[in-house]
């Protein structure tokens, strides 16, 4: 099967924009396509089954002043392989926001630069946004969710189909305007969700629990001194880390409408442990290094210890006082992981002494980790991250053994980059690493997207498999694999 689902005509072209071109550069066309109508080279894995979904920002109508990556509409990706067959579709998630600027024709709400465009109701932490429901992606109770990273209204979608099935109708009203962040967690042991929200106004920012059943159980206010703007949580196996970040909207700005990020450099980070059903009395807060982060590896308990792997950002907002107000250097700049002196760090809380103990773990920039899902929130040998170069281009990937100290490396051909790269088991798999790499190639070389199958065992040698894809995939933002087993919608490979 080769078809086209649908197609959209971008008024967003052209456009002198770089995150609207090249590797940023939309598609307009959805599709459904299967084998053995999708080129293949080498051999899809037969020990494989389950679903690839990676979400992204896919934008459609000429933006409301000056376009973030972050803005543009969601886009689902999926691959769902199984039996050495494989499916892909792409679908936009049709949003509330989305729907409306189709039937309008325009964009209708501006992004995370300028919302100060604003004129009428909008989403997220900012309040003034389109939700997009475009940065991360999870299954959970069978299902597809989708958010963007300031908070948006939790989007279900069919795994397999991707179809669009609306906010979810068990709780999604209970959390009002707020939504849910990305970064919200999942226990594949107990089938729990744990996800936070924020906002610019008192309670500064909330804590949930959505059960195996898909049961909104807990949901608290945290009590905070200020507006924060977190992108990420920790989960082990009894607690989950809140992040209270050294960069955050000044004050004093917010109140006059602006949203100007500020690094406080002589704030430290604070890191909020609380139990899985705690309180904010509950929270045992530790301070560390003045930071930022954007994305964790994995979280975990160790004796009196909770430990947390990600990336470690110490220069979040690079000194911009050299570059034009006008073009886009800035936003390169604050996008540019190695500016902001982006490496793999680990922090210890020892929960009798209060003691923060911190260390690098690398000092080459990386980002996007993924460990197998099997020890989330345990402790874990194996992480998996993507290169990173300047303005967001991940053109590679790295294996990181903590075990033996020693790494992996993929470098992409030039002109090709990854997405996020989760692990997948293998059928019957016993040892941690005993699987897959699974990624979409946005390779501008061929003009067609790939998805790309490693064996995790040695990323040295490249892909065992690439599926090509019918059209052009843009760079993206989040993904997940999902066994069979755990999906609710029969496959349809």
């Amino acid at each position: 099967m080769l078809e086209v689902h649908s197609k959209r005509t971008l008024t967003c072209l052209p456009t002198d924009n770089p995150y609207l071109l090249d590797n940023w550069l939309p598609t307009d066309t959805e599709w459904t396509a299967s084998t053995p109508d999708l080129e293949v080279i080498g051999e899809i894995p037969t020990d494989l089954h389950g679903v690839y979904l990676r979400n992204g920002h896919n934008q459609v109508h000429a933006p409301i002043g000056k376009y973030h990556p972050f803005d543009g509409d969601g886009m689902i990706h999926g691959m769902h392989i199984g039996g050495g067959k494989a499916t892909y579709r792409n679908r936009w998630i049709r949003t509330t926001g989305y729907l409306a600027e189709q039937v309008a024709g325009e964009s209708m709400w501006p992004g995370i630069i300028e919302p100060r465009r604003a004129v009428r109701r909008g989403w997220g932490s900012i309040g003034a946004m389109k939700d997009n429901a475009g940065t991360d992606v999870k299954v959970h109770a069978g299902r597809a969710l989708a958010a963007m990273s300031q908070c948006s209204e939790p989007y279900r979608l069919d795994p397999v189909t991707l179809e669009t099935l609306g906010p979810d109708p068990s709780w999604a009203r209970a959390l009002g305007e707020r939504g849910i962040c990305s970064h919200f967690q999942i226990d594949p042991r107990t089938g729990e969700m744990m996800f936070f929200n924020f906002g610019e106004h008192a309670p500064y920012f909330n804590y949930g629990v959505v059960d195996a059943n898909n049961k909104l159980v807990h949901y608290e206010p945290i009590d905070l001194p200020h507006a924060t703007w977190p992108h990420d949580m920790g989960m082990s196996e009894n607690y989950c880390v809140i992040h209270d970040l050294s960069m955050f909207f000044d004050a004093e700005g917010l109140k006059k409408g602006q949203h100007r990020l500020k690094f406080h450099r002589d704030r430290p980070a604070r890191f909020g442990v609380i139990p899985r059903l705690g309180t904010s009395r509950d929270v045992k807060w530790f301070e560390g290094v003045p930071c930022y982060i954007l994305h964790l590896a994995n979280t975990y308990e160790v004796g009196d210890e909770v430990i947390m792997d990600g990336a470690i950002q110490t220069n979040p907002v690079p000194d911009l006082s050299d570059l034009p107000k006008d073009g886009y250097d800035r936003m390169h700049a604050l996008l540019s992981m190695d500016l902001q002196e982006t490496r793999m760090h680990r922090w210890r809380f020892n929960m009798k002494t209060g003691q923060t103990t911190e260390e690098d773990l690398d000092d080459e920039v990386t980002e996007f980790s993924m460990i197998s899902r099997n020890v989330k929130g345990l402790p874990n040998r194996y992480v998996y991250n993507a290169l990173a170069k300047p303005h967001w281009q991940l053109d590679g990937l790295k294996k990181y053994d903590w075990k033996t100290g020693n790494s992996q490396r993929w470098e992409a051909p030039k002109g090709c980059y990854v997405s996020e790269t989760p692990f997948a088991p293998r059928d019957n798999a016993v040892e941690e690493d005993d699987g897959y790499l699974v990624t979409y190639v946005t390779n501008l070389n061929s003009g067609k997207g790939e998805c790309a199958i490693f064996d995790a065992r040695d990323i040295t040698t490249g892909p065992i498999c690439r599926i090509i894809l019918p059209g052009h995939i843009p760079m993206g933002a989040h993904a997940c694999w999902t066994p069979q087993s755990d999906l609710q919608v029969p496959g349809v490979a």
